[in-house]
């Protein structure tokens, strides 16, 4: 199992380790920028065939969160981390909202193209739900445990058919909250603005979070935080 790891300075000997459950690569790559050490693992299910019940956007990718962390503080690398020190475990869903509807990942390039579609020329919401646990040595759970969700506001100039093909046709919509990744778009000209973090739409968001693993005990191993994030990353407003 592979660190994302910064170079710079490494985090002090004692404190709980950090253990994303998630194998995304946006999430790690956040992660590290951020200056957090941390081992990545899959919590072991697939959440795609659940749907909410009577909660809010807000509510539901918090409660999925909430499991990923769960479940990834079973799996046989948080078991391999806890030999040797508490862990910190993170999960984090994240998913679209336009006119009060939960949009998810796509699962094909037809639910990607219309995803996608129906975001040109509107404003949708992003909504990213996190959830710490810490674990103990012993593997008993503390009561230290963090719930929270990060909203973001976005929108999506015109798109043509021509340009959403070529997009659907590359395959970029696969694993993405919404069949997009923000700052990949943006870099390839798309008319994006938004408001609010810009980590929380890519799938953690980094300022609250930041502070969130800092209680807990996990520090960046940068002198700050903020150092470790990309400038356009900590935009507040558009972009």
């Amino acid at each position: 199992m592979t660190s994302h790891q910064p170079q710079r300075v490494h985090a002090q000997t004692g404190d709980p380790r950090l253990l994303l459950a998630s194998r995304s690569p946006r999430r790690r790559a956040l992660l590290s920028e951020a200056g957090f050490v941390h081992e990545a693992c899959h919590p072991g299910f697939e959440d795609g065939p659940l749907r909410p019940g009577k909660v809010t956007p807000g509510q539901w990718v918090a409660s999925l969160a909430k499991l990923k962390a769960w479940a990834g503080a079973r799996t046989p690398e948080a078991r391999a981390l806890l030999a040797s020190s508490d862990v910190v475990v993170l999960g984090a869903d994240t998913a679209c909202v336009m006119d009060g509807v939960l949009i998810g990942t796509p699962g094909t390039a037809e639910e990607a193209a219309k995803m996608v579609r129906a975001f040109a020329n509107r404003e949708h919401e992003v909504v990213t739900g996190v959830a710490l646990l810490r674990v103990e040595r012993s593997g008993v759970e503390e009561g230290s445990r963090v719930l929270f969700a990060d909203r973001a506001l976005v929108r999506m100039g015109p798109l043509s058919e021509s340009e959403l093909e070529k997009y659907i046709a590359s395959g970029a919509w696969q694993g993405k909250a919404g069949g997009y990744n923000i700052a990949e778009r943006m870099q390839a000209g798309w008319d994006i603005s938004f408001v609010g973090d810009q980590t929380s739409i890519m799938g953690l968001p980094m300022r609250r979070l930041a502070g969130a693993l800092a209680g807990m005990g996990v520090v960046s191993c940068l002198p700050a935080t903020r150092a470790g994030l990309r400038p356009e990353l900590l935009a507040g407003g558009g972009a």
